[in-house]
């Protein structure tokens, strides 16, 4: 199949339905435009009083150590106890239940604001003139509505008739309170009552949490933003800031703790090296009064400026030692939380310093995110392993360096050995001078380096600065994100779509009748010749010769569609029957008798439907003139039971007769072969009306004397099971040449516009003047 055959079909596949779409459904275009409406209004009176919601901004840039963000040297030199962050789990700290929690009790927002409507009660900030703070927010009792006035002049604030100071803390129902005066208070016209509402403090971290976002810019971007939702713009960018700030706070608070310890470390030494110094400063001045002596000999000098630089590299390892075993014993330790990291002053290893520094930042995320994450969470148990990485590296190297301080200290002493022989050459008491004068030097040197460690603390511990910068301070939105008017308008306009199609198909599912064309061909191969729409005149005889209706045209059409199921003048029996009663049969079978008539052939119309005869009363006649039932019992000949119609010359009436008590009997007696037989040769049509299939099977017995059968299915009337077991029952007792019409096709929808056909089909009038030619045979399955 050529792609030029396959694209047409495939477009006369989309055509064919979008045709069954609009069929179904436009004939209910007037409760689609109504459900329309209703969407529309309905999306108009939520966003009318849906409160909106706004979106505040802020951004702010971390020092990461994966991505190269560094600080000048000077400002490096100066945060002397600051460490680069992961992005990621400073964004986990800044959503941490911890700093969440602080930001809330910060701004009060357990304690929220709201002015009551007629229709809906919003939340406030500017239009509230004070703040309601708790002293305990952690234990407050929930409360949903707690009305307030506020008297301006007196500055008071009344509850349940109760007057309360402002700025004071006061005893209430609801714990103790203070009213503090808002700054972002702006006198509005209205007049609206106001009521706060208290809110566990746990309940807002939770609500707060869902309603922010913070997330990288990109993923090798250390710059992170920040989002809020909140109904009052300025709330959410008091909320960014405070987040922001609470977060630096946390974070200088712990580099000040840090070197809190460190600044004390070296107090306590300068202490105890002046009281050493004071006691040595001390014996030389006693020891030059005693002896006599006012300086020291070249030599003794000579041997001091020696020893002196020796002394000095001895005592920097004793204090270096100590601090590499304060340190080992930090490492050591078995708890995983940060503590405080012991100084490392004197020590000049950089690896050992960053992997101090690593460690302390490490325990430090760690720490926090075990606050508020549970123990199994992938972070959690990935900084615990980076923990236990961190520790085993620290202690091999303070054992490395201990090793290198022992030889230092070991060649040293040797080098002050000699030194010492050096001193056996000067005099005694000039000796003991020089001994006294080296341990000054000594003292002296571990107290310079000292108060030199202590001013790089202190100004470190007083230039404390973030490990991140802000960006953008909070700003909101001027425009609510929520509701989005575009979005809400498209869900009322689809919502009430689907409402309209559910009603339609809850309409028509409950109805277990036949609506559609497409229902019969859906459950039966039987092909479909003809349709006839239900008409409203209540007269059953709707064709004539001069009637130019379109039922008229209808019949004209089903007579036209009777030689594609072969009828013609050697094949002229037509059966006409239906599932039940009420179905129109008779109706059927006299107008299409009379449309047969119309050709100028001599048509016959036997009313066989020996239990509910319709067909005298349709033309007029007396029920009890004689009949086919006389013919039947031997009462009557042919001839004398057929009557010309007064409606058509060449239509002639074989009335039922008197209604017998045994009708299928009388049809098997062999009589009406008889009857067909002769009227073969003297009629050119045979229409025969007959009984419904169900529940007799007069039906089954005449169809094999005829040569077609008409199979009659009523719009909205007959039910379904009869057309889903038609196939079978056929086969199982055999209707001949069986074609179906659908009678009685009404007009769907709220108004008269579109019929049940299933394809939409017009038709043509017999002089070709009439509607559009039908967009699909009706013998497709002939």
């Amino acid at each position: 199949m050529s792609n030029l055959q396959v694209n047409k079909k495939n477009g006369l596949q989309q055509d064919n339905i979008v045709n069954q779409i609009l069929f179904r459904y436009l004939p209910y275009w007037p409760l689609f435009i109504i459900m329309l409406l209703l969407g529309l209004l309905s999306a108009y009176i939520y966003i009318r009083y849906k409160t909106p919601v706004y979106e505040a901004t802020a951004t702010i840039l971390v020092k990461d150590e994966k991505k190269g963000i560094d600080d000048s040297q000077i400002m490096e030199s100066l945060n002397l106890f600051g460490g680069k962050k992961i992005v990621e789990n400073e964004i986990e700290i800044m959503r941490s239940r911890t700093l969440l929690q602080e930001v809330v009790k910060n701004l009060k927002l357990y304690s929220p604001i709201y002015e009551e409507g007629k229709v809906n009660t919003i939340p406030v900030l500017e239009k509230s003139p004070i703040i309601v703070e708790l002293r305990e927010p952690d234990s407050l009792a929930p409360a949903e509505k707690i009305y307030f006035t506020y008297n301006k002049v007196a500055k008071l604030v009344t509850i349940e008739g109760k007057e309360y100071p402002i700025d004071q803390w006061v005893n209430s129902p609801w714990g103790v309170m203070r009213f503090l005066p808002n700054q972002y208070y702006y006198p509005s016209t209205e007049n609206k009552p106001l009521y706060f509402a208290l809110s566990p403090v746990k309940a807002v971290v939770k609500y707060l949490d869902a309603q922010l976002s913070i997330n990288p810019t990109s993923k090798q971007s250390t710059v992170i933003v920040l989002k809020v939702k909140d109904p009052i713009p300025k709330r959410g960018e008091l909320i960014l800031n405070e987040l922001i700030s609470v977060y630096n706070g946390a974070a200088i608070k712990d580099k000040n703790l840090l070197a809190g310890k460190t600044l004390r470390f070296v107090e306590d030494r300068l202490h105890l090296v002046v009281s050493e110094l004071d006691s040595v400063e001390a014996n030389i001045q006693k020891y030059k009064t005693k002896n006599n002596i006012v300086d020291i000999s070249s030599q003794g000098q000579l041997f001091l400026q020696s020893v002196g630089a020796s002394d000095n590299k001895l005592s920097e390892i004793g204090v270096q030692l100590s601090v590499l075993k304060e340190v080992e014993d930090y490492v050591r330790s078995q708890k995983e939380d940060a503590g405080i990291v012991p100084s490392t002053l004197g020590i000049n290893d950089p690896v050992l310093g960053d992997l101090l520094t690593r460690l302390y930042d490490t325990q430090s995320q760690y720490e926090r995110l075990r606050m508020t994450t549970a123990e199994n969470n992938p972070i959690v148990v990935s900084l615990r392993d980076q923990i236990n990485r961190i520790k085993p590296g620290i202690l091999a190297n303070i054992a490395s360096q201990r090793r290198n301080l022992e030889a230092s200290k070991s060649n040293l002493a040797s080098t002050s050995n000699h030194y010492s022989s050096m001193l056996r050459t000067i005099p005694q008491k000039e000796r003991e001078l020089v001994e006294i004068s080296r341990q000054q030097s000594i003292k002296n040197s571990i107290y310079t380096f000292l108060l030199q460690k202590r001013e790089e603390t202190a100004l470190s511990y007083n230039s404390t600065v973030s490990d991140s910068r802000i960006v953008d301070e909070g700003e909101s939105s001027t425009i609510p994100v929520s509701p989005n008017k575009p979005f809400v308008y498209l869900i009322g306009l689809f919502c009430s779509l689907a409402v309209a199609i559910v009603i339609i198909a809850v309409r028509e599912g409950l109805n277990r009748s036949i609506l559609f064309r497409s229902e019969i061909e859906g459950f039966t191969n039987v092909p479909i010749v003809g349709e006839v729409i239900n008409d409203n005149s209540n007269t059953p005889i709707v064709i004539s010769g001069d009637k130019r209706n379109f039922v008229a045209e209808q019949f004209r059409q089903i007579r036209t569609s009777l030689s594609y199921l072969g009828i013609n003048s050697r094949k002229k029996k037509i059966l006409v029957t239906s599932s039940i009663s009420g179905e129109g049969k008779s109706f059927i079978a006299a107008n299409l008798a009379i449309s047969l008539a119309l050709t100028d052939k001599k048509v016959a119309l036997l009313e066989l439907d020996l239990r509910k005869p319709k067909l005298s009363e349709i033309f007029g006649l007396k029920s009890a003139s004689a009949g086919i039932t006389n013919y039947f019992i031997g009462d009557k000949e042919a001839d004398e039971i057929i009557k010309r119609t007064d409606i058509n010359p060449n239509l002639f009436l074989i009335s039922a007769g008197p209604i017998p008590p045994n009708p299928s009997e009388l049809i098997l007696n062999g009589k009406i072969q008889e009857l067909l037989a002769y009227l073969e040769n003297a009629f050119d049509y045979i229409v025969i009306d007959t009984a419904p299939v169900s529940p007799v099977t007069d039906a089954y017995l005449l169809s094999q004397l005829c040569d077609a059968t008409l199979y009659v299915v009523r719009h909205g009337y007959t039910p379904r099971i009869f057309l889903q077991m038609l196939d079978e029952n056929n086969k199982m007792k055999g209707l001949k040449n069986l074609a179906i019409i659908f009678n009685g096709v009404k007009s769907r929808g709220l108004k008269a516009y579109g019929y049940g056909y299933g394809y939409g089909m017009g038709y043509e009038d017999g002089d070709g003047n009439g509607v559009a030619k039908k967009k699909r045979s009706i013998f497709s399955k002939v």
